[in-house]
């Protein structure tokens, strides 16, 4: 059994929410830095470069790269040999938040309830997903999530008739509906199967993942391309003004599902798609 103190997760959620909401992650940044190199259309070239710019004056600023700096998610992937020691867990994760977005002169975002609309004043708290997994590390992806991306995405609850066709319709339709205002090139965050519940979570998870790291099953990794392509030929563009990069990557994740279902979440990030990864 490892013993990890809760205020050492304090502390790391902390750095993390800071980091997150002012560097972008080297993935993201390798592939916006193609977007700008692989872009056809002059203004859409002209946008990829003007966002280049913005990244480059938040890391040397210090200033957020999104004035939204949205309401914080948090995946916690614990090991089983390990033990929490000094306070709650739940209590540590929001407690980081909070002092990460005090310190960090964030912008609060979250409301306390969703239709009286008084602000917290700290951004907590955050939205936690606990995991169990085998051995003694904890894991901690921290993920703040702007509204103006969120509020494009879509659940889709299929037929299971509706097989990979329906599936790649939907995806589409939910690209297609967002257009500019999901702020592009976007990332696309896909949940195939599960539940109601279960493929939004995927599709969430999904975009922390790796935007250069291709899923391991071979249809689902045809899938991903064929998806991208496809969302790059609508011409929505850089900023919705027009272009060849539309998205940088759809990333797809997979659970089984019902006999009678087949349920897709798809859950769309600005071309900022922040994430920090961090292994206790």
């Amino acid at each position: 059994m490892r013993t990890i103190g809760a205020g050492e997760i304090t502390e790391n959620i902390k750095e993390m929410c800071i980091e997150a909401n002012h560097f972008l992650s080297a993935d993201m940044s390798q592939m916006m830095k193609e977007a700008v190199r692989t872009e056809e259309s002059p203004l859409g070239k002209q946008i990829l470069e003007q966002l280049q710019d913005n990244l480059c004056i938040a890391k040397r600023d210090m200033i957020p790269i999104c004035q939204d700096t949205g309401m914080t998610v948090v995946f916690m992937e614990i090991g089983q040999d390990v033990h929490v020691t000094g306070g709650d867990l739940t209590d540590a994760v929001n407690e980081g938040v909070r002092q990460g977005y005090m310190h960090g002169y964030l912008r609060k975002s979250v409301v306390k309830d969703p239709l009286l609309r008084e602000n917290t004043k700290d951004n907590t708290p955050a939205v936690i997903h606990f995991g169990i997994i085998p051995g003694d590390r904890l894991k901690i992806t921290v993920a703040p999530k702007g509204f103006g991306s969120e509020n494009m995405s879509r659940v889709f609850m299929l037929k299971p008739a509706d097989g990979i066709e329906g599936v790649k319709d939907a995806i589409l339709t939910a690209v297609k509906d967002a257009g500019p205002n999901a702020c592009p090139p976007m990332v696309v965050g896909v949940g195939i199967g599960g539940t109601f519940e279960k493929c939004a979570l995927m599709a969430k998870h999904a975009l922390a993942r790796p935007i250069d790291l291709r899923s391991e099953i071979p249809y689902v990794r045809e899938l991903e391309e064929e998806m991208l392509s496809k969302i790059n030929k609508t011409g929505i563009g850089p900023g919705g003004l027009g272009g060849t990069t539309t998205a940088l990557a759809v990333n797809i994740e997979t659970y089984p599902t019902h006999i009678a279902g087949l349920p897709v979440a798809v859950n769309i990030c600005c071309h900022v798609n922040r994430h920090v990864v961090r292994v206790l």
